[in-house]
């Protein structure tokens, strides 16, 4: 769902202008598109899930990871 992604910014945004809050970590970031990819996965093969791959990859460079 790209509301999870969306909704996930303002967070990672409100850690860089803020010391307080910690920066949001890899492995939490995106857990819809993660989960749908990694089901896809283990049922059909990395080879068959491509577009969900690439969707989990914009949704972390959405937040700034860079992958």
């Amino acid at each position: 769902m790209s509301t999870v992604c969306a909704a996930g910014v303002e967070p990672a945004r409100a850690a860089e202008g803020s010391h307080e809050q910690k920066p949001l970590k890899p492995c939490c970031a995106c857990p819809e598109t993660k989960r749908a990819r990694d089901a896809c996965i283990i049922e059909k093969g990395e080879e068959s899930c491509t577009d969900l791959i690439e969707a989990h990859k914009q949704c972390m460079r959405a937040l700034g990871f860079k992958i």
